[in-house]
């Protein structure tokens, strides 16, 4: 039972997640302007998920908080509550606290008590801001009048009830759980209180259901009860209560006021389950003709087999089978539901790529194989071989996308980083996220959060002026930070923009030079001065803070791109802003290379980085003081660098017009010409990593298997590139 408990806690907790999601999501629509009614509910059901789900593992502390919340959001839901500024402030600094409190009861640790006690206080001041302020309005006002009170006698038989009070209403709740409500942990005592929460309440406990002891399972739902509430609020306050409930109980809500219409031998449950969607019958309609529509609406869901005098139940009998099943789908399940998804374990999935990784290998041999026997194409077993390689693709595509997620999960967590980093640095920071749907593999998404919460607290502390500067170059006072994400040529580009003043490249160069970074002859352009903050060591900060300053971020942040395969880029333009570009696979379990030749060494080459493939002539190729050469296409002089010698696998360049010229898009964005011996074609490889079976190498990003079971290592073109250029900043870097 244990083992049970703690397998619905976790799940309770990735539901957590979810939930968390969609509050953040919904309060930063409602913040940028979103009046949808759709997106307040949305939001209050996320709180109230959570509340109830931390009702059944007794975690008070997020319960009241939680119920504290979605007081507020129930205000506002029923518009006696504006969203304006100071109001969603308060709602997104308590989604912060919530988020923190699932933490907490998750993982463990210490309550904020001043940040939980602030929050607390305000969520408490917005509920009852309109109500003490209409108490003090009216105490006011009869201190004013300065009378004697004195007892009268008053009849009330025939007057309005405008000044006597709030009207209660009386209703009886049959409720009766499913096992599959236990099943997702929750919990009737929990759905009791909130009932009480609303008025006064009687509860009986229906017990006739439950078996003798040797029959009773250990899963079953035997128990039911009737509930007598008395209460100012609505129906619909009552239903709110098993909103989240609804598809796995029988529930009957009856209105005292409905009593004529219930008088008969009406089953009020079979009604509810058929016809739950359906408007409630008027109020001045017949009782006779309501409790036919009752039997036959009855009919329809409780005797699907039996044929029905009625041309309705006939259509009703079509669809009776599922409706019996689950009768409560159909209003939660609309034509444009939501697709049915299955938790999985993480590990499995890995398991799985792999399987498809080895059986990608095995099908490069199997084809080198048949190419070593000389076998023509056209036979059946070539035949077969170009069948089985096409199917070995399609299921790796199929398991890369089982991998992909969305980049939202990780954007979602950087506004509250935002207002974070904006209070503690007193500015005034707008973020705006795009792309947020653009699909990444679940590992290079679970390594990027680290990187861009570096780069965005880097964007505000250091990028964004503050708001007295901003308003004196002209700007508006907000600060505008924009994360956004797409796909580009088989990889996934990430751009963290801001619209601050733009490096400074005058004092980075100082600063490099104070702190023995580069000499102070070095020629460097821009863009190259712009890269020195990835150096090591490197920091612009005048002081030590929690927000950046200790000489370890950017060079960090550099370090995690390039072990994920990719690159990162500045572009700056002083007073404007700077912008900062990650380009990354969109898997690390496969990809697409050229296989080449270089000093009798077999090479991969992203195919994601080539542009063209060229043969140059020696009148192409010329000098460029020193060693250096650069080639001649169609016009202009490109780098040219000798990817053998660059990595030490010959003393002297090679002459190029023996062998293939590669030209590649580098970091920044910048064309280079990578001289190799041969080509020997393009084909997709598995991925395996060097660092962690072997170690780093200088210019290799990782290897792989080749048909033939040699192992050919996969270049690193942006380390190759920046090694040639400049080879102590690519030592340092």
């Amino acid at each position: 039972m244990s083992d049970g408990m703690d397998s619905l806690r976790q799940i309770f907790f990735q539901e957590c997640e979810e939930q968390l999601s969609e509050l953040e999501a919904g309060l930063l629509d409602i913040e940028n302007g979103g009046s949808d009614p759709e997106i307040i509910n949305a939001v209050f059901r996320a709180v109230h998920s959570i509340k109830g789900g931390a009702g059944a593992f007794a975690l008070e502390d997020l319960v009241h908080f939680a119920h504290v919340f979605e007081t507020v959001l129930d205000e506002v839901r029923k518009e006696r509550l504006s969203t304006a500024s100071p109001v969603i402030d308060t709602l997104l600094r308590a989604a912060d606290v919530l988020a923190d409190l699932v933490r907490i009861a998750r993982d463990g640790g210490a309550i904020d008590q001043d940040r939980y006690g602030s929050v607390t206080g305000e969520l408490a001041a917005l509920s009852g801001a309109e109500a003490d302020g209409g108490a003090a309005e009216e105490e006011e006002s009869v201190d004013d009048l300065e009378f004697a009170p004195l007892t009268v006698d008053f009849s009330f038989d025939d007057a309005g009830t405008e000044d006597a009070g709030p009207a209660v209403n009386e209703f009886t709740v049959t409720f009766k759980p499913h096992p599959s409500l236990y099943a997702s942990a929750n919990e009737p005592a929990m759905l009791l209180r909130e009932l009480e929460r609303l008025g006064e309440i009687s509860v009986t406990c229906e017990t006739d259901s439950v078996p003798q002891l040797q029959d009773l399972e250990a899963e079953g739902s035997y128990l039911s009860w009737t509930i007598v509430v008395k209460t100012t609020e609505d129906e619909s306050a009552v239903r709110a209560v098993f909103e989240f409930v609804e598809d796995d109980c029988d529930l009957s809500i009856v209105s005292a006021a409905g009593e004529a219409a219930s008088s008969d031998d009406v089953d009020l449950e079979a009604l509810l389950n058929s016809v739950r969607d359906e408007p409630a019958a008027e109020e001045d309609a017949p009782a006779a003709e309501a409790a036919s529509d009752t039997e036959a609406a009855a009919d329809a869901d409780t005797r699907p087999a039996e044929p029905a005098p009625a041309a309705a139940a006939r259509e009703e009998s079509k669809a009776a089978a599922p409706k019996a099943e689950a009768p409560k789908s159909a209003k939660s399940a609309p034509a444009d539901a939501p697709q049915q998804t299955i938790r999985v374990d993480l590990d499995r999935v890995d398991r799985l790529m792999n399987l498809v990784g080895e059986l990608v290998i095995n099908q490069a041999m199997l084809s080198q194989r048949l190419s070593e026997a000389g076998l023509a194409r056209s036979t059946e077993v070539a035949s077969g071989l170009d069948e089985f390689e096409q199917l070995t693709r399609d299921i790796q595509e199929g398991v890369m996308a089982i991998r992909a997620q969305p980049v939202k999960s990780v954007f979602q967590r950087m506004p509250r980083l935002v207002r974070e980093v904006a209070a503690a640095t007193g500015k005034k920071v707008r973020l705006v996220t795009e792309g947020e749907g653009t699909e990444v593999d679940k590992t290079v998404i679970e390594r990027l959060a680290d990187p861009l919460t570096h780069m965005l607290r880097n964007a505000i502390d250091h990028g964004l002026e503050s708001p007295e500067k901003r308003e004196a170059a002209g700007k508006r006072e907000e600060g505008l930070v924009r994360l956004s994400a797409a796909h580009r040529s088989g990889r996934i580009v990430i751009d963290i923009a801001d619209d601050g003043a733009g490096i400074n490249r005058e004092r980075v160069r100082s600063i490099a030079e104070n702190k023995g970074l580069i000499s102070p002859s070095a020629q460097l352009s821009d863009e190259e001065v712009d890269n020195l903050i990835f150096l090591p060591g490197f920091s612009t900060a005048s002081e030590i803070s929690d927000i950046s300053g200790r000489g370890v971020g950017m060079d960090v942040v550099k370090r995690s791109i390039q072990a994920l395969g990719g690159r990162v880029s500045i572009t700056s333009r002083p007073g404007e802003g700077s912008t900062f570009t990650l380009s990354l696979p969109l898997t690390l379990a496969v990809l697409y290379g050229m296989v080449v030749t270089v000093a009798d060494q077999t090479l991969v080459v992203p195919l994601t980085t080539i542009i063209e493939t060229l043969k140059p002539k020696k009148n192409d190729v010329r000098g460029f003081g020193g060693d250096a050469r650069v080639v001649e296409i169609r016009n202009s002089f490109i780098p040219l660098v000798d990817v053998g010698h660059e990595l030490g696998f010959r003393s002297r360049p090679a002459d190029p017009s023996s062998g293939v010229v590669l030209l590649v898009e580098s970091e920044g964005g910048a064309n280079t010409a990578l001289f190799v011996d041969a080509i020997q074609g393009q084909r997709q490889v598995v991925i395996k990593s060097l660092e962690e079976n072997y170690g780093r190498i200088p210019g290799i990003a990782a290897a792989t298997i080749l048909g033939d079971g040699r192992v050919a290592l996969i270049l690193d073109v942006d380390a190759v590139v920046a090694g040639a250029r400049d080879p102590q900043i690519a030592l340092a870097g």
